[in-house]
């Protein structure tokens, strides 16, 4: 599939089929955020795989979107090596983070697999849940996997404003 139309159908998949994904594709999803651009190389990003089903229910209870996914991609940075930008300190570690999640739905979809981006969640306790995150700011929870049957995209998944709207030539 060629990139313009991967970007327009990719949509955000909330109904997954139970099928486990499949490792070499796993991989490939994790090896495409691994190679997301990040501020000055520093690859703050982190990827926590949640796939057990002690995982799964922890991560459930910490989050307002429930989609019963076989998998679970936590993001977050780590602030200790996320680059900092000079004169206001601006932490890119979160922007480096949400670049490779991008990356990762858009390799996802590629290989016929949907995902989700959940940033309604409470980072607090997901941190409590899994001490492996220490140290780390989660940034967004990724549900990853088959479609199931009769799943489609949102009723405002074609809606975009207008071009002119968005971008302004200088």
């Amino acid at each position: 599939m060629d990139f313009q139309t991967l970007a327009a159908t990719r949509y955000s998949l909330r109904k997954f089929d139970a099928r486990p994904v499949e490792p070499e594709k796993l991989a490939l999803i994790l090896e495409a955020g691994r190679n997301g651009p990040s501020a000055h190389n520093n690859q703050p990003q982190r990827i926590f795989v949640l796939q057990s089903p002690q995982a799964l229910e922890k991560a459930d209870a910490c989050s307002g979107s429930h989609f019963d996914p076989p998998v679970i991609l936590a993001v977050a940075y780590d602030p200790a090596v996320s680059w900092k930008r000079e004169g206001d300190g601006k932490d890119h570690g979160e922007i480096d983070a949400a670049i490779a999640v991008t990356q990762m739905m858009l390799q996802a979809a590629d290989l016929g697999l949907g995902t989700t981006y959940i940033g309604k969640f409470e980072p607090d306790k997901l941190l409590e849940a899994f001490p492996e995150m220490a140290g780390t700011c989660p940034i967004a929870l990724l549900p990853l996997g088959y479609p199931a049957e009769g799943a489609h995209p949102s009723r405002l998944h074609t809606d975009r404003r207008p071009m002119e709207e968005l971008v302004k030539y200088l």
